[in-house]
């Protein structure tokens, strides 16, 4: 009986170690992904979209507010081309499945568009990423929603 019941209890630590574990992976992936988004913001704020070029993967599609889809070269040349008197992001979340992890936020801006003309838009967000075989993270779709 005793056997049975170190047996049981050993199983039962190892449980709750695995959950703790995978619990600790899950909340440091969900800070990374968020710290990503905070590199795409200051990419914005600053108008330098070399800093968020290689968290876009290779395929990135970016549906914009206006509906228009466009790959990564589109969007990074747009991003060259707007210039942001103010910009920030307000409730940023990050749930994390796996491999895939979805963050959700809202943005305020102000500015000119890459067009020229004059940016005043609330959005909201939805970026979608996943762990790359070599271990990074990468966007792999984004859309944005006028509120």
């Amino acid at each position: 009986m005793k056997k049975v019941f170190m047996w049981c209890l050993v199983g039962l630590l190892s449980l709750g170690s695995a959950a703790l574990s995978q619990a600790q992976t899950v909340g440091g992936t969900e800070k990374a992904v968020a710290a990503l988004e905070q590199q795409w913001l200051q990419s914005q704020k600053t108008n330098n979209p070399d800093l968020v070029a290689p968290l876009l993967a290779d395929k990135f599609v970016n549906t914009g507010s206006d509906g228009k889809v466009v790959s990564k070269a589109k969007m990074l040349a747009d991003s060259k081309a707007t210039k942001y008197d103010s910009i920030d992001y307000e409730d940023v979340k990050v749930t994390v499945f796996g491999d895939t992890a979805i963050a959700t936020g809202g943005s305020k801006a102000k500015g000119t568009d890459a067009s020229g003309k004059p940016l005043d838009e609330h959005v909201r967000w939805t970026d979608t990423w996943v762990k790359m075989p070599n271990g990074k993270w990468q966007c792999v779709a984004s859309q944005q929603t006028h509120l």
